[in-house]
């Protein structure tokens, strides 16, 4: 009998009665199959994973590097932007006035609108109001004069080596002059730098 006739005549219900050489050949058919299976499910799809995670992890580090790469690469840029940045700070900062000029100050503001040939009817000063790092000093102020006397006012603020800005600015015609006069109603203020209370 040759192999082919044997291979047919096996009863897969009685396993039990093949030939030595079937069941031996059975046996390691099965134990290549459970190998072969647990390998890829034991070991193959565990490093898969680790790998799949090991990709995503170098993506991010690259997209983390080029863009490190990017800031390194504009360091120069950077530093010099910030240095022009703290000059121009500086600068302001010398605009604005110190606590012990603050007085001065005020008296360059009261001489501008006498300057300009105004009347002061009202040139008050409030209280500092602290913000994060200066501190805003507002001024009610009500002048009376011209148009032109009024707009020589507002430049000669404007030209105060010191930081003044004008707010709430109201102009109105005097009740009792027939209007040849106007009534300036603004609040001025100017910003002192708290850093020198630290």
């Amino acid at each position: 009998m040759n192999i082919i006739e044997q291979l047919q005549s096996l009863d897969t219900n009685d396993i039990g009665r093949w030939p030595l050489l079937f069941r031996a050949v059975l046996i390691a058919v099965i134990f290549v199959a459970v190998s072969v299976g647990g390998s890829y499910y034991f070991v193959y799809r565990t490093k898969a994973l680790l790998l799949e995670q090991a990709e995503a992890t170098e993506v991010e580090r690259k997209q983390t590097f080029v863009a490190k790469q990017k800031r390194a690469a504009n360091l120069d840029a950077y530093k010099a932007q910030l240095k022009e940045m703290e000059v121009s700070f500086g600068a302001m900062l010398r605009q604005l006035p110190s606590r012990t000029e603050v007085p001065s100050l005020l008296v360059d503001i009261s001489q501008t609108g006498l300057a300009a040939g105004l009347e002061e009817r009202l040139f008050q000063p409030s209280s500092e109001i602290k913000k994060d790092f200066y501190a805003v000093l507002p001024i009610k102020i009500r002048l009376l004069g011209s148009y032109h006397d009024l707009a020589q006012f507002v430049s000669g603020i404007a030209a105060l080596p010191r930081i003044v800005t004008l707010h709430d600015v109201l102009i109105q015609p005097e009740k009792n002059t027939g209007g040849n006069n106007l009534v300036l109603d603004v609040t001025a203020k100017t910003y002192r730098y708290l850093e020198e209370e630290s």
